[in-house]
């Protein structure tokens, strides 16, 4: 089956860059974000407009309220499912977004066995954290070093989630994920800028998202009854904007906060994305964006040998 992605940090530009390809491609969409799959977070996970979708079908945004725990594994099996049917259809499937472990899960088929949790145990964790994530990070290289490798010293989330299956089972977190990586016939396609271009971009975007209404989507979700046991207000700026909806810090005080940690994060994508030699870069500095399109268009249609519409 072929597969075609465009990945890369936040703020680059994909989702523009994307919509062209597709349209030149016959491709259909699917997002590659675990954040935007949560109805009624729009600004925050800048998802494509109303007047983008009606171009090129988009596919898994939207797919669950933000008080359900949408996995990667449902992530895997939802993405899947749309990629064999698009290819039944005609259609190229284009993979877009930044979050590379969604990304990972689908082009290289991991085997996603079903894996114990325990609220218990996983707050304990969360407590230990509190006091030390290094302390944690240097216990995960000793149980289970193969997982330690694959993730990154500050990724709280997934040292936490790998202790706890260990607690849980005795087994390494490494066991459970296998791979196969040869079951899509793949053009992955990365963009990048200069990191200080970048970092300007991502401040410009985060200005943006203030004047479009991110506080009032915050305020809405929480009213709502959403709060930061919910994973999905674990992303960007919807959970710094609990500071400031609950008088913790000013809003300018906040707004420095996302664009902190958005920078952080977007260098954290790219260390991921940079770890995957099938992915074919482009700077989007050095290309007019009609010429960006055209190249990316050409790289993809002769990896997977079709015609350009």
């Amino acid at each position: 089956m072929q597969l075609a992605a465009i990945v890369g940090p936040t703020g680059v530009g994909k989702t523009r860059v994307a919509v062209e390809v597709a349209e030149k491609l016959d491709a259909y969409i699917i997002s590659c974000d675990s954040m935007q799959v949560y109805r009624g977070m729009d600004i925050g996970t800048a998802k494509a407009s109303s007047l983008v979708r009606q171009r090129i079908p988009h596919y898994l945004l939207d797919v669950v309220e933000p008080g359900v725990n949408y996995t990667v594994a449902d992530y895997q099996r939802d993405a899947q499912q749309l990629i064999h049917q698009f290819n039944e259809w005609g259609k190229l499937p284009l993979l877009v977004g930044g979050t590379g472990l969604y990304y990972q899960a689908v082009v290289d088929d991991y085997n996603l066995v079903p894996m114990p949790s325990s609220q218990q145990v996983r707050q304990e964790l969360e407590a230990e954290a509190d006091k030390s994530l290094d302390s944690l990070y240097a216990r995960l290289q000793r149980v289970d070093p193969a997982a330690a490798r694959s993730i990154k010293p500050e990724d709280r989330k997934r040292i936490i989630r790998a202790l706890e299956v260990y607690r849980l089972t005795g087994k390494a977190f490494s066991q459970f994920q296998t791979r196969n990586p040869h079951r899509y016939h793949l053009a992955a396609v990365g963009l990048y800028m200069e990191r200080q271009a970048l970092y300007r971009q991502i401040e410009a975007r985060v200005d943006r998202m203030i004047e479009a209404g991110l506080v009032e989507e915050v305020e809405r979700l929480y009213r709502q009854g959403y709060g930061l046991d919910n994973n999905s207000m674990q992303a960007l700026g919807y959970k710094q904007m609990f500071n400031y909806l609950q008088g913790i810090k000013t809003l300018p005080e906040v707004v420095e906060d996302i664009k902190r940690e958005t920078r952080r994060f977007a260098k954290r994508q790219m260390t991921w994305f940079r770890r995957d030699k099938r992915i074919h870069w482009f700077n989007v500095e050095q290309h007019r964006p009609e010429d960006l399109v055209e190249r990316i268009c050409i790289w993809i249609s002769r990896s997977l040998e079709i015609l350009i519409e």
